[in-house]
């Protein structure tokens, strides 16, 4: 009985390997490598529609932004609720911001410091939006202006570095009160740090021995159209000496400083007046309002716009003849 027990057993074992040797799944062979799936991106083309629907919303936006609406005839404001709030207690967003005279919105910088018991000493800053286009798609190339104010709220004195050759330009600019006087030997010396100002003045024969500080001084290198260039060194040193310097900055925005808030009104409008007229006179007149937007505070106070029609140069109508 147990000789056929093992007999049995045999039979099955040969038949079990034969079977997995047919399906070539043989325990003494190597089994067949399945090939992988490669993963495969199935998202790729949602995600370039959903790039270009962004870009055409983005367009949609920049065009939005850019277009101008023209509220004169309407009875509200594009997107607001009325041109003038009628309760003493309102939302500021719904309403278009109030325009003030210069004049009163001094006045009221003023009192705001008495109200917020701030130091009576603060400057005043004035920001200006410039509509910086012309003719043919050009634009104006942002600028850094030098202006004399009328009545000035600083309490020391520019340094100004004088270039010249000539002995007498050297005496008349150490009489004038020139910081540093010299010709090419003070390039070196300004490249080394050795010498530092706040402004350079030349004459235009020295210009060519001077361009190795161009790198160097950048936009305080000099230049005719700044005004540092040129022969009557005594007007030049009295300008760049306690003038003040404003520059355009993010293209078309000019931020500066023009008084302090204990000088009188009519001293904060002659200043007031002083920048704005050079700040035109860098693009034609004739091509409209170079001011989009003027806009007066003080360090403590909120920001006030007020209007500019004032303080615009107009244009010279030529004699009837």
């Amino acid at each position: 009985m147990a000789a056929c027990t093992r007999s049995f057993r045999r039979v099955l074992t040969g038949c079990h390997k034969s079977l997995l040797i047919s399906n070539g799944q043989c325990s003494t062979h190597v089994s067949q490598i399945v090939p992988k799936q490669v993963p495969v991106r199935q998202f790729a083309a949602v995600k370039s529609v959903k790039k270009e629907q962004k870009e055409q919303k983005d367009e949609k936006q920049k065009v939005i932004k850019e277009r101008k609406i023209d509220d004169t005839n309407r009875h509200k404001p594009f997107g607001l609720t009325a041109w003038e709030p009628i309760d003493d207690v309102y939302i500021t967003r719904f309403y278009p911001k109030p325009v003030y005279d210069a004049e009163t919105a001094i006045g009221m910088l003023k009192k705001f410091q008495q109200l917020d018991f701030t130091y009576p000493k603060q400057p005043l800053y004035i920001d200006l939006k410039l509509d910086m286009k012309l003719e043919k798609k050009k634009k104006v190339d942002p600028f850094v202006s030098t202006v004399h104010l009328p009545h000035s709220f600083k309490t020391d004195v520019n340094k100004v570095v004088v270039f010249t050759e000539n002995a007498e330009d050297a005496k008349v600019a150490k009489e004038n009160g020139a910081a540093f006087v010299g010709g090419a030997e003070l390039v070196q010396k300004i490249l080394d740090d050795e010498i530092q100002a706040d402004f350079y003045v030349a004459v235009p024969d020295i210009l060519p021995r001077l361009l190795t500080l161009k790198n160097k001084l950048r936009k305080k290198f000099p230049k005719s159209k700044r005004g540092s260039v040129g022969t009557n060194i005594p007007k030049m040193l009295e300008l760049f000496k306690t003038g003040h310097e404003y520059l355009v900055e993010r293209e078309c925005y000019i931020l500066t400083k023009m008084a302090m808030l204990d000088m009188t009104t009519e001293q904060i409008i002659d200043n007031l007046d002083t920048i704005i007229k050079d700040v035109c006179s860098h693009r034609p007149l004739n091509l409209g309002p170079f001011i989009e937007r003027a806009i007066i505070c003080s360090a403590t106070s909120e920001a006030l716009h007020f209007k500019i029609e004032q303080f615009l140069p107009k244009i010279e109508e030529e004699d009837e003849k």
